[in-house]
């Protein structure tokens, strides 16, 4: 069979864009206790809003009070009379959120001085406990491999684990098959001695999963493609499918590149970066006789479709941590593999708080019992001003590379939880020079341009921290497993952050205390050791949560 090495462009990115408002609106802060515009950018155009009424509020059971009130707060806002060419714009209500919320459209699109007035008024409101716009996520946009880099011929798996994946080995200056010294792996060759994944179930909310020879997908058709917005999920009407796949999110057609493309996101091919992250965290077929390796790998991949043409709306991605942790969506059918571990290495600038829809979703999510894992984002600046990097309860992970340094591009700060390998892109995990074998994330993919080739075998790597965010979602999985195979309870979400950060290892290249990557690198074999000692009391009592407080 002919193998061959594919390498894509991922969609989107974590790009920070402006939090200052316009002149029209330039007293308002981005966040409150009653609205968050900080995802809001100049020049965008916004018509989708998710509010959060009260306990006991008329508007939280009905939904014709609540459209009505979002009317009135277009009249309060000023925006009730068309001007300058401009319709008024009229309240519809869409859907109740898993969360509680209810996302609102306006029947036009706002500028963001509109869109801070709107949002600033619905806030007004008593019986208003919290407002946010509706903005679409992008998977973050890793660096893709050259193809100088591939080998020139198929090798079976134990050459392509050791040879390409130097990110599962022990961090102990092993020299790689391309010359460097490795100080950046994350141990999980030694932790496959206690753990496998058997028992626990990974979500990976993303763009979705395809067909290849060397991916497990058995648990695809009962994921979930929970798009709603039909320009973003390809399909010829609005509304949800069942099934995890991904059908394409390419950008180089119409619509979709009057929609989705501009200065900061280009016209691109379909990315498959729900299968490349798959894979990583125990996707990818493992000791078959081919390919690369996964790591929690006898775990079940759960693909949940929230990323499509454009990226992913905050409404779906929050209905989707819910729904895939267990908890229920009015439309959808209940999650018949509620997931132990969630994967989201997707995201956008803005801060998330506890009464975001994201920080509400997670919040559900980790009292059913899920961790949710979350990429800190590529765009070199304070994780703390992205979302859902910022939401109380995620465990951020930052990227290192193969010398144990910071990725140049990962994000990072007090937001950050710990560090994974990400790949560094180049030689001594500088920010350019010479690219390397050994500073990417090698993984399955897809070669179709647009739509996907089927049981394809295509290989391809990747840098980012979406690709250093599915080793920590693995390596929980092999810690669950590992406490089910001793006949414990799992562990709470708190108390895997609490052994991921005592076990993580300090980087042998220090990073500044500006740019820091929280308690230090992942460490899967210890995390499991730890994770099976840790006895009955930790897996229902832990000291913090992630980003405790935030």
């Amino acid at each position: 069979m002919h193998h061959r090495f594919g390498f894509k462009a991922l969609l989107g990115a974590s790009i920070a864009l402006a939090l200052s408002v316009s002149a029209h609106a330039a007293d308002a802060p981005p966040t409150s206790t009653r609205y968050n515009i900080s995802s809001l950018s100049d020049g965008g155009q916004y018509d989708r809003f998710i509010v959060t009424y009260r306990e006991g509020s008329t508007e939280r059971a009905d939904r014709a009070a609540a459209a009505q009130n979002i009317q009135a707060a277009i009249s309060r806002a000023g925006l009730a009379q068309a001007a300058a060419g401009r319709a008024a714009p009229r309240a519809i209500y869409q859907r109740k959120l898993a969360v509680g919320s209810d996302l609102v459209r306006t029947s036009r699109k706002l500028d963001k001085a509109e869109a801070v007035a709107l949002i600033k008024q619905i806030a007004a409101d008593p019986a208003v406990a919290s407002v946010a716009p509706d903005v679409l996520r992008h998977p973050v946009r890793d660096i893709a491999a050259p193809r100088s880099l591939q080998p020139a011929t198929f090798v079976p798996s134990d050459t392509y684990y050791g040879n390409y994946q130097w990110d599962l080995k022990a961090p102990d200056g092993s020299v790689t098959a391309f010359g460097h010294p490795d100080y950046g792996g994350s141990n999980v060759n030694s932790a496959w001695d206690l753990a496998d994944g058997t028992g626990i179930v990974i979500a990976v909310l993303d763009t979705g999963i395809t067909s290849h020879v060397d991916v497990d997908t058995s648990l695809a058709d009962a994921g979930y493609d929970l798009i709603t917005d039909s320009l973003v999920s390809g399909r010829s009407t609005d509304g949800r499918a069942p099934g995890g796949w991904d059908l394409g999110d390419w950008t180089t057609t119409e619509p979709y590149l009057s929609a989705c493309t501009n200065a900061s996101n280009p016209p691109e091919d379909s990315s498959w970066h729900g299968t490349h992250v798959a894979s990583t965290a125990g996707a990818e077929l493992t000791n078959n006789g081919q390919g690369m390796a996964g790591i929690a790998y006898n775990a079940k991949i759960l693909p949940v479709r929230v990323l499509g043409h454009c990226g992913g709306y905050d409404s779906d991605i929050s209905d989707a941590i819910v729904w895939a942790a267990g908890g229920h969506v009015d439309g959808v059918p209940d999650n018949t593999h509620p997931a132990q571990v969630i994967n989201l290495s997707l995201g956008g600038s803005g801060t998330c708080s506890s009464t975001d829809p994201e920080g509400l979703a997670v919040a559900k999510a980790n009292s059913l019992g899920a961790v949710a894992v979350v990429a800190a984002g590529n765009s070199n600046a304070d994780a703390s001003r992205f979302s859902p990097a910022s939401c109380p309860g995620v465990i951020t992970v930052a990227a290192t590379g193969i010398t144990s340094r910071r990725a140049y591009y990962s994000n990072y700060g007090s937001a950050v939880e710990l560090a994974a390998p990400g790949g560094g892109v180049y030689e001594n995990d500088g920010s350019s020079g010479t690219q390397s074998n050994d500073g990417f994330i090698w993984q399955a993919l897809n070669s179709g341009k647009t739509t996907p080739v089927p049981n394809d075998s295509t290989y391809g790597g990747y840098a980012g921290t979406s690709q250093a965010t599915p080793h920590v979602a693995g390596a929980v999985a092999l810690m669950q497993s590992a406490r089910l195979a001793s006949g414990q309870s799992l562990l709470t979400p708190s108390a895997v952050l609490n052994i991921l950060q005592s076990t993580a290892y300090a980087p042998s290249v220090k990073p500044s205390r500006r740019a820091s990557i929280g308690a230090g690198i992942l460490d899967a074999h210890a995390a499991v050791q730890a994770a099976v000692g840790a006895g009955t009391a930790s897996a229902t009592t832990a000291s913090g949560t992630g980003h405790g407080g935030r």
